[in-house]
């Protein structure tokens, strides 16, 4: 797949150690795994916060911040992907076949953490200080990104190493600029019990809910274009709550909205307020992601073109990533990783060892041409 393909020195190793260090429930173990790698093989900066995050700054701090970010965090392995180790404690198990690693967190996303370590030990930063970010906690909302950030975390560019690999074609590493964010609200409906034999003597708040679900059920999707890459929301009812027994008139019913945000649209679901007894109440918003600065967008799809035969293009990513919190900061942002669509989150979650030496000399290929963008 790559032109001249030279294993990157000690990647492999690195990006075993990390995959097999659990973290899913504390990523401690990984955060210090990953400290104590750049301490000793890099000549950075290091620092760890009160988080756990880790940062790693090698080059002019007073040049403007290149930040190659990713997280430590997993989802809980699987049945098969963990095992117990000789001191009776956990460690992920790991495989490798066919030229990949098999194991939680090889694809989402320690495979892409190692390679961006590996960056930052090799590059000679041309413009730019040259910071490497590690979080925890983007697998339950960003936190780790969203509190580095509170404390001023402001780098001018970020490349987050999550997944762009697949998406224009089989075996080419893309450059994403843009994705989908996801809010999760839910509209309650409130109405009177009574009983089911005389319901006029109540108000039932499934059909106020169901008078809202219509609402909702004919609202556009949110769309827009970014670098002339189409993106499209989606607006869905995904459960519906109400009712205590069968002969009773229901007095609460809840009804759970998935919305896929795009860069500056969202679809209007406060409307459904318009129903008598409904109330809208978002749980959970993920923002949405649009690189703000083309020059480095095209100096990423540039790398990215350099280091592989395929043709790599601006993509847009379907799902949220710290990219998000990071865009709505301020920084510009691209996504280039290893990950391949469907890898994450699944019993035989896996990176190809190929791929990861791809995103190596990405990561330093844009470091090391910052001048075309800083």
């Amino acid at each position: 797949m790559d032109t001249d393909h030279v294993e990157t020195p000690g990647l492999r190793e690195l990006t075993r150690d990390l995959v097999s260090t659990p973290s899913h429930d504390d990523p401690t173990a990984a955060g210090d795994a990953i400290e104590a790698w750049l301490r000793a093989e890099t000549d950075a900066t290091v620092e760890r916060d009160d988080h756990g995050n880790v940062f790693g700054r090698v080059g002019d701090p007073a040049a403007p911040t290149l930040a190659l970010v990713g997280h430590h965090d997993v989802v809980p392995p699987g049945d098969p992907q963990v095992e117990t180790d000789g001191d009776g404690g956990e460690r992920y198990v790991l495989e490798e076949r066919d030229g990949r690693l098999y194991g939680r967190g090889s694809a989402d996303m320690k495979g892409a953490v190692a390679a961006a370590m590996s960056a930052v030990r090799d590059a000679d930063p041309d413009g730019v200080e040259l910071c490497f970010a590690s979080f925890v906690g983007e697998e339950v909302g960003g936190v780790g990104a969203r509190a580095a950030i509170d404390d001023g975390f402001a780098p001018a560019f970020a490349v987050v190493g999550e997944g762009s690999t697949n998406y224009s074609g089989e075996g080419v590493t893309d450059v994403v600029v843009a994705h989908k964010g996801r809010r999760a609200s839910t509209l309650v409906a409130r109405g009177e019990s009574t009983h089911a034999s005389i319901p006029e003597e109540g108000v039932n708040a499934v059909y106020r809910a169901c008078d809202a679900v219509d609402v909702v059920r004919e609202m556009a999707f949110p769309e827009t274009t970014v670098m002339g890459e189409s993106v499209r929301g989606s607006v869905a009812v995904t459960e519906i709550d109400g009712g205590s027994a069968w002969n009773v008139v229901p007095d609460r019913c809840e009804v759970t909205v998935d919305e896929r945000t795009v860069p500056g649209e969202r679809a209007p679901l406060a409307d459904a307020e318009a129903v008598e007894g409904v109330e809208w109440t978002v749980e959970q918003d993920l923002p949405p992601m649009a690189c703000s600065d083309d020059a480095f967008a095209d100096a990423a799809l540039d790398a990215a073109r350099g280091v592989q035969t395929g043709t790599p293009e601006h993509v847009v990513k379907p799902h949220a990533t710290d990219a998000g919190w990071l865009a709505n900061a301020g920084t510009a942002c691209v996504i280039c990783g290893a990950a391949e669509s469907g890898e994450a989150h699944t019993d035989t979650e896996s990176v190809s060892y190929e791929v990861l030496d791809r995103c190596y000399r990405i990561y330093r290929a844009v470091a090391e041409g910052a001048s075309a963008f800083a």
